[in-house]
């Protein structure tokens, strides 16, 4: 498989501590395209598409976050790749 795309559901102090700005630097270091959002329940939906060890290595590093974040569990699961071009913070 070339290319898949996960969805990740990121819950703990993930807003307001730049986490979809970290987000999206590490996508695009990685070579991901897709985006990241935050949700009005406080946590951040993430998705990315690109080389399935580049997925991966994204969501180890969500895991964890950024340095003021404090992840406390994540969702994952594996979706339909859309062909995205780019990867892109949704306000």
């Amino acid at each position: 498989m070339d290319t898949v795309r996960i969805r990740a559901k990121i819950y703990g102090r993930v807003q307001g501590v730049f986490f979809r700005f970290s987000a999206r630097n590490e996508a695009k270091r990685l070579g991901l395209s897709g985006f990241v959002r935050n949700e009005s329940d406080g946590t951040v939906t993430l998705e990315a598409e690109g080389k399935p060890g580049a997925t991966r290595k994204l969501l180890t590093w969500a895991e964890s976050g950024p340095p003021l974040a404090r992840v406390e569990y994540m969702e994952t699961e594996e979706i339909s790749a859309l062909g995205e071009g780019a990867f892109r913070i949704i306000w």
